[in-house]
């Protein structure tokens, strides 16, 4: 095609591939990522492919690699990196924490990940989990099915024998793996091959409830809650290991550098160090991956009880033990990586450029080496200077932000690129961000906080407050909305996922006096059901004779919260402050005209909202969507 340089100006004026995009989310170490240049830090990347070279070839049964890096170093586009090149190979699966909730429950939560990051699509184009039961099904029967030829099959399977195909599947697979000790956990697996339970199945895999219906359905006996933790360790060292039969799995453990601590007194990166002792002990083999910054390997890490044993585990393949320490850019990694940005951009848009590194001066991109920059300063840096034949007008590391920036005619606050970037990547992940309270809970705190002084459904806005008092609470209620010179005090709790703690969530939203309330507001999406006899008094109570609320949690609703929240999260890598954040809020009006946040807000309906989702599904497979083309299954 022909192509002016007028129309690559406009494509620049109205495009920047750099703006909102210097942080790698979880989204894009699953999804489509930001362009790679693989030679910036090959070392480190490498070692861990050398890693599961050599455990896949019996060479290692489990190796350690930490990776240290100052904050905009590249640490998650390495971690992104071998995520994309495991994912085009059969050796291995990944497997991925950032979000530490609650530490002390830290085996549940790496439970829940385990399940959550098998999910996702492997080197087979379907779910890792579905990779797994397809192995275990051809190893059984002695069969070379496909994934999708299972996926193909199951629904006729079960139309004709119902919930016995996964029994005689399940015993089939005992029969030549008679050292798995948990055959639920077999079956939960070959269950994920059916369309219409794999849903199901990955949830029970993560250690959460079933509808009892729905686990008596399956065959899935729902968790004790007697020994959630140690149930969630022994089922998570059980998935492990039927996996490394097949695959090598690779763990890797980001976003660690963070203050929270557990009530041991242990942060973040420390109960992670010591769960990931425990999984090199344990596992059958695997690849064990952390990155942090330097300091807080020296401060953190080194300072644990038995620090040796840990460190010896951590970074096991170093000689002297050390991490593997990613580099600054030179001039000729700046190079490399403002090409492949404007490579993959101008491709995009089919549009050819004067020169591959246009609109900036490639002696000029050199200079910025000689202060040897971040990845995220250097893009940053792009993102401020993307226009035609833009003048070089700063460092990267002097870079500052302002409020708002001019393109032609039109000014664009400085927060918009990075909420399109976030709003993008809630789209597409908002499935699990739906089952994700702690998220959801984070983002209506931030929407509420950005609206105190305002005037909404009547209630004037003044504080939010944590719950009191705490040991009563027990982190049940998620936070109070003060309003109305205190006469209106709304306590709201976002109760999502299990539906153990259901009944025990509701018993506090009815408890006014003790919590100080005037309303009780729950948030969910999904029925409770008919069968949770105390949790439906209990709604009875706060609905009918309390005057509280039941919102119902649209995902529409919610992904704008989300975006911004997920902007006022990583608000110092951006480098954006809280007020230029709650200014856009308030300019766009994310929260004051959001739906879910005016439903909290306004009088009560005293009704069960109509538009819930059903977490039950029956298990016979209607013979309509049964696929012909089957092999027979003989019981």
């Amino acid at each position: 095609m022909t192509v002016t340089a007028s129309t690559i100006d406009d494509l620049i004026q109205n495009q920047n591939p750099f703006a909102g995009h210097i942080v790698v989310r979880p989204q894009q170490i699953w999804g489509k990522s930001f362009p790679d240049v693989p030679s910036i830090n090959a070392h480190a990347s490498n070692a861990v492919f050398d890693a599961v070279d050599k455990v896949s070839k019996g060479k290692r049964e489990t190796v350690g690699i930490t990776i240290t890096a100052e904050k905009g170093l590249g640490k998650s586009h390495i971690i992104s990196r071998i995520r994309h090149r495991l994912q085009t190979e059969d050796s291995s699966l990944f497997i991925y924490m950032s979000k530490y909730d609650n530490l002390n429950q830290i085996k549940s939560l790496f439970l829940q990940s385990v399940a959550s990051s098998l999910r996702a699509f492997g080197s087979q184009k379907v779910m890792q989990w579905q990779e797994i039961a397809a192995a275990l099904i051809n190893e059984a029967k002695q069969w070379n099915y496909t994934p999708q030829q299972y996926i193909n099959m199951y629904p006729g399977w079960l139309s004709q024998h119902s919930t016995k195909a996964i029994v005689h599947l399940t015993e089939s697979v005992l029969k030549v793996k008679p050292e798995i000790t948990n055959s639920y956990i077999v079956k939960a697996i070959l269950w994920t091959l059916s369309p219409v339970h794999i849903n199901y199945a990955s949830y029970w895999l993560s250690g959460l409830e079933l509808a009892q219906s729905q686990a008596e359905a399956m065959g899935l006996p729902n968790p004790k809650s007697e020994d959630r933790e140690g149930e969630a360790l022994s089922n998570v060292r059980q998935i492990l290991d039927i996996t490394s039969y097949y695959r090598v799995p690779v763990i890797c453990f980001d976003e660690l550098d963070i203050a929270d601590a557990a009530d041991n007194g242990f942060l973040a990166a420390q109960v992670i160090a010591n769960l990931v002792k425990d999984l090199y002990n344990s596992l059958k083999q695997g690849v064990l991956l952390l990155a942090m910054y330097p300091r807080t390997w020296e401060d953190q890490i080194k300072a644990l009880p038995e620090a040796e044993a840990v460190v010896d585990r951590l970074a096991s393949e170093q000689a002297d033990r050390q991490p593997i320490a990613l580099k600054y850019l030179n001039s000729d990694d700046i190079v490399a990586l403002v090409s492949q940005w404007l490579q993959d951009f101008y491709e995009e848009h089919q549009q050819t450029p004067p020169h591959p590194l246009y609109p900036f001066d490639e002696t000029k991109l050199r200079e910025l080496g000689k202060s040897r920059p971040t990845v995220r300063s250097v893009l940053k840096w792009c993102a401020e200077n993307f226009v035609p034949n833009s003048p070089i007008i700063d460092n990267p590391t002097n870079s500052t932000t302002n409020t708002t920036t001019t393109t032609k005619s039109t000014t664009i606050h400085t927060v918009q690129p990075y909420f399109d970037n976030e709003l993008a990547n809630v789209e597409v992940s908002i499935d699990s961000l739906m089952e994700e309270e702690a998220t959801i809970t984070d983002a209506l705190w931030v929407a509420f906080n950005s609206l105190i002084g305002e005037t909404v459904e009547g209630v004037t806005i003044e504080s939010i407050q944590e719950v009191e008092p705490s040991a009563a609470n027990n982190g049940f209620m998620d936070f109070k909305i003060i309003g109305n010179k205190n006469k209106v005090r709304i306590g709201l709790d976002v109760v999502q996922q299990d539906r153990t703690v259901i009944g025990a969530a509701l018993g506090r939203l009815i408890d006014y006096k003790t919590f100080n309330l005037t309303r009780g507001c729950l948030v969910r999406s999904k029925i409770i059901s008919q069968n949770a006899v105390l949790a439906r008094k209990h709604l009875r109570l706060l609905l009918q004779q309390k005057g509280g609320e039941w919102v119902a949690l649209q995902s529409q609703d919610i992904k704008p919260l989300l975006a911004i929240y997920f902007v006022w999260y990583n608000s110092e890598s951006y480098d954006l402050t809280d007020e230029q954040i709650f200014d856009f809020i308030g300019q766009e009006k994310l929260a004051i005209n959001n739906p879910l946040i005016r439903e909290i807000l306004s009088d009560p309906s005293g009704q069960e909202p109509t538009n819930l989702t059903d977490d039950g599904l029956p298990i016979s497979i209607p013979q309509s969507v049964a696929n012909a083309d089957n092999i027979a299954l003989n019981l």
